[in-house]
């Protein structure tokens, strides 16, 4: 199991820790609920380090980074970010990632932290350009800090102007006291804030600065157990859960980072699918009245027949409902279907609603 830099600081705040992705992560500290309000209303930290960072660089960079991923990263400027997700040749997603144009030639691509052997085959593989790969996954930790009163509260720890970064934009510069951070303005949460890429050896200070400056706003460390509640409210997937090797970025909703303005790993099957249709789509309920849904559990129609599965599901902190994503057989995907959700021996109402589910 390994750790980031910064496990023995969670320990020693008594957060509750588990194996997560092959890394000891914290997955709560007070709980979840007040984790979750922490981040909608005020500001939270999160230690995402054990995401994992891909250089790709030379003169060919772009070509590799335009033929593994589905977004068009011609359209990136210098400073840009892009979500973006790696099609397979089967018609699934090898992962979701965020890629970002840090110099000309130089991109940094951020994928998720149990597919990093996974990824960096698959790209190597893909690489018949020759551009140059580092894997810098171990040596560079990752901060999450998110929430409506995260611009305010770090603007004193760094001379980069905070609230001039757009969404999906990036700065580098001076935080916390170290020079050439990665300061970008995206997060998986829909409460705003910045994610913070720095050296292993440099996040201690940066995490002790961070609480530092944010104590008169309410800082608060935040585990797992709330960052997935939180992208759940927004409708964000989640690697292994809402997409995977055998989801179609069509079929999961996926379509707008799906840009046929280029060729790409198995492009010609999924703009045939965009312009066909699929059987399935990924779509977002809400169970109507009391109940939980749950991954995995079965979603039927009103004579009992499976006509789903849930892919991610949880009691919403913010609306106080249960709320849930799952792929569903057409035509029962349309806005506003009722659909039942199988929890134990019971077929619980629910109905299709449009994302996100949380408002702000």
């Amino acid at each position: 199991m390994k750790n980031t830099a910064l496990t023995h600081i969670h320990e020693a705040l008594g957060a509750k820790m588990v194996p997560f992705a092959g890394y000891n992560m914290p997955v709560q500290y007070e709980g979840v609920n007040t984790e979750h309000e922490t981040v909608r209303k005020g500001v939270g930290v999160f230690d995402v380090s054990h995401m994992g960072e891909f250089l790709i660089e030379g003169e060919n960079a772009l070509d590799l980074v335009q033929k593994v991923t589905s977004n068009d990263a011609s359209k990136l400027e210098i400073n840009d970010a892009q979500y973006s997700c790696m099609p397979n040749e089967t018609g699934g997603i090898v992962d979701d990632l965020i890629v970002y144009h840090v110099h000309k030639n130089t991109y940094l691509l951020v994928v998720n932290a149990s597919n990093i052997d996974k990824d960096w085959n698959w790209i190597a593989s893909q690489n018949t350009m020759n551009a140059t790969m580092r894997n810098l996954s171990d040596d560079y930790s990752l901060l999450a800090i998110q929430g409506p009163k995260a611009v305010e509260a770090m603007q004193s720890l760094t001379s980069v102007d905070l609230a001039s970064i757009p969404f999906y934009k990036f700065r580098v510069g001076d935080f916390a006291g170290i020079k050439n951070v990665i300061i970008s303005a995206t997060g998986y949460t829909g409460s705003g804030g910045f994610e913070i890429y720095c050296k292993n050896d440099e996040v201690e200070q940066v995490w002790n600065k961070v609480f530092e400056a944010g104590k008169e706003f309410g800082i608060k460390p935040i585990g797992l157990a709330a960052r997935d509640t939180l992208r759940l409210e927004m409708g964000y997937c989640l690697y292994g859960n809402d997409i995977d090797d055998t989801t179609s970025p069509i079929e999961a909703g996926l379509s707008w980072i799906t840009k046929f303005t280029k060729d790409f790993t198995n492009s010609e099957a999924l703009k045939k699918q965009k312009e066909e249709g699929v059987s399935r789509y990924l779509k977002a309920f809400k169970i109507d009245g009391k109940g939980i849904p749950r991954h995995g559990y079965n979603i039927v129609n009103e004579n009992g027949e499976k006509i789903g599965v849930v892919t991610s599901g949880t009691m919403s902190p913010s609306l106080k409902e249960g709320i849930g994503m799952g792929y569903i057989d057409k035509p029962y995907h349309k806005l506003g279907t009722q659909i039942f959700i199988q929890i134990r021996n019971k077929a619980i109402p629910a109905t299709i609603v449009k994302l996100p589910f949380y408002k702000g």
